[in-house]
């Protein structure tokens, strides 16, 4: 019970130091790798890789794509991909951190297309059915260049 204007003072910074250590805890591009149980695209997706070039035209056509209003990746995955986008933190499990190596390897370019397209089930990924099968695989090279190299 709070018996004094201290006692609720101390209790209130308690409570606001706690949270903040939650939060700064919280955020998903301090998880690398990050561990997810989800379903697997079909098989003759699942390993196929990006039939796209790496060029300049399809990265610019991707990053579009990324940063745009009506796909809006950065709005969850953050600017550069970390995961620490403004709406990040109302999602469990948090979004991808695509800057992380070992979790991007684990990700063959057929199931990061089929997330994309389709959704991923028990996240909040949603599914972008609007988007041609050449934006998709697009945004999978960006994905792919968000990967840290160190």
């Amino acid at each position: 019970m709070i018996k004094t204007i201290t006692d609720a003072l101390y209790t209130t910074r308690s409570t606001a130091i706690f949270l903040a250590l939650l939060l700064a805890s919280s955020h998903a591009y301090s998880q690398c790798p990050q561990y997810r149980k989800i379903a697997q695209a079909p098989s003759a997706l699942f390993n196929q890789p990006n039939p796209l070039e790496l060029t300049r035209q399809h990265l610019r056509a991707g990053k579009r794509a990324y940063k745009s209003r009506d796909v809006g990746c950065y709005k969850c995955h953050g600017k550069k991909g970390t995961g620490d986008g403004p709406l990040a933190l109302s999602f469990a499990p948090p979004p991808r951190n695509f800057t992380c190596a070992e979790t991007m390897a684990s990700i063959p370019d057929g199931q990061l297309f089929w997330g994309i397209k389709h959704g991923v089930p028990n996240t909040a990924m949603p599914a972008h059915p609007a988007l041609s099968d050449e934006q998709i695989w697009q945004l999978v090279l960006v994905l792919r260049g968000m990967v840290d190299k160190d």
